[in-house]
């Protein structure tokens, strides 16, 4: 394929644009912060507004699977994916909306930087902040391992690049600014991120209805080449066991992401939230169900005939963008997808290195009665950041298939560790040390056991027997151990 520079050069600027953004923010946090190196590193002094946290929330929720693999698996299935696509509206509201204000609270009067903090400081337990680290630590590995690749799978097909140029221009770029920026420069590049995603969207729908030959005219030749694709089941390919399962796991279930919980604990005022819920629900919809649509649309740009295309899903809408735009046009458009993918990884990259740093080694020190300085505290954060994205940097040179699972399966980890352990924490009394931790432990070995060997309960998805399994755990432990003391229930269940 021929190297298209117009294709590369506008995604080069905007990272140009990401790097200088994370350093301005670092030298203006530097001068304003006032809460030390920790708080403003990794939760950016809880200072952000309404639109900034509702932004940084919805890119970090939509990734490169928003753009590349979900709709491409709506080329193939048709509307149904759309429906099931809706419950995605939910996502930032239940996070937001159910634990934003308690978590929130509990945060300040604690002095919690973490979610970890929070999860330490209610069940009491050092154990089961530091099994919730290790899982962070895995399930997002995996998650920023199937950005990098989508990116990069991207921006190969689009420029002609090869796939090492794009993971390396994309890859080490989030990393570095990341690594420079902090919480407060992840927050702000998110929300150019999520502007950017919306501005390619649009461009992408025009450029395909107007490739396809108009709506009217891909809705004919859908209902006369697959008129399946029409159907909410889509001729069987989106059985309700399907739509069930998506809806756990891209809709109820995603209070249990603890790269979303995090913003609860990083914003300014009970304004700030509200405003974030609105703007966020909006945002978060309009991406998810634009882009599912777009996919299907897709159809008239590239024929039903997935081994034409390389044989994965992955690669439709790569090469729609290229069928249906002209060369600089679509460079701009794969901004989009770029900077999902990049927004997603820097938010797992900066959460996971505060469970490594803050939550596992600065927490031991204090424990011994040792002070960490802020200089060397500062330097931990910043070689951690970077080193653990060099290392998915690495883990991506051999690319996995199949992005949206890869996405999929870290979610409904993430989802079956946390779910009962932040929202019964925060609303049952009972909820102990003693079922906390067997629900997180026996949840999270029994969802992957079964994903291992394809174990199934009705054919929904394996986070139905993993959330299931940590319930019962919860329920159990919580009337067999004991409750927490008094002082600490006070936090979460202040007498009025």
């Amino acid at each position: 394929m021929n190297h298209n520079i117009f294709g590369l050069l506008p995604v080069f600027l905007f990272m140009l644009l990401m790097l200088a953004v994370s350093i301005y923010i670092r030298n203006q946090s530097a001068k304003k912060s006032s809460g030390g190196f920790i708080r403003e590193y990794f939760i950016g002094s809880r200072s952000l507004g309404g639109f900034v946290l509702a932004m940084t929330t919805v890119a970090t929720y939509s990734s490169v699977s928003s753009f590349v693999g979900g709709p491409g698996q709506a080329w193939s299935v048709g509307f149904g994916w759309v429906y099931m696509s809706v419950v995605q509206v939910t996502a930032l509201f239940l996070v937001l909306g159910i634990l934003g204000k308690k978590m929130a609270m509990a945060a300040r009067k604690i002095d919690a930087v973490t979610v970890i903090d929070v999860i330490r400081h209610r069940y009491q337990s050092d154990a089961l902040a530091n099994i919730s680290a290790v899982i962070i630590v895995l399930f997002f590995s995996a998650t920023m391992v199937a950005q990098f690749v989508g990116g990069a799978k991207l921006f190969e097909a689009v420029t002609g690049y090869s796939y090492m140029t794009g993971l390396v221009l994309f890859g080490l770029v989030v990393v570095i600014y990341t690594t420079i920026g902090g919480f407060r420069g992840v927050a702000v590049t998110d929300a150019l991120c999520a502007i950017a995603m919306l501005i390619g969207m649009f461009i992408l729908l025009f450029g395909i209805l107007k490739a396809g030959g108009g709506y009217e005219a891909i809705m004919t030749q859908i209902a006369s080449n697959k008129p399946e694709m029409l159907e909410p089941l889509s001729g069987g390919e989106m059985p309700v066991s399907l739509y069930l399962s998506q809806w756990m796991l891209v809709g109820i279930f995603t209070v249990g992401l603890p790269q979303s919980v995090v913003r609860c604990v990083s914003y300014k005022d009970t304004k700030s939230l509200h405003r974030a819920i609105i703007i966020g629900t909006i945002v978060i919809g309009a991406m998810n169900i634009g882009m599912n649509f777009i996919g299907v649309l897709a159809q008239g740009v590239l024929p039903d005939d997935l081994a034409a295309y390389g044989g994965s899903v992955d690669n439709i809408m790569p090469l729609a963008i290229v069928a249906s735009l002209k060369p600089l046009i679509a460079g701009i458009t794969i901004i989009g997808p770029v900077a999902a993918s990049i927004s997603t990884v820097s938010s797992l990259l900066l959460t996971a290195t505060s469970s490594i740093v803050k939550d596992i080694y600065i927490y031991q020190k204090e424990k011994k009665k040792e002070q960490v300085s802020e200089k060397k505290t500062s330097f931990l954060s910043q070689v951690w950041t970077l080193v653990l994205g060099i290392l998915i940097f690495i883990i991506s040179i051999s690319p996995p298939d199949v992005i949206w699972k890869i996405n999929m399966f870290a979610f409904g980890g993430l989802e079956t560790a946390f779910f009962w352990v932040f929202l019964l924490g925060m609303f049952w009394k009972k909820a102990n040390k003693r079922g906390a931790v067997w629900a997180m432990a026996a949840g999270t070995i029994v969802y992957c056991v079964t994903m291992a060997l394809g174990i199934t309960a009705g054919g929904i998805h394996q986070i139905l027997l993993g959330i299931g399994v940590s319930l019962i755990c919860m329920l159990i432990g919580g009337w067999t151990g004991k409750t927490a003391d008094r002082e600490v229930l006070d936090v979460y269940f202040p007498e009025a």
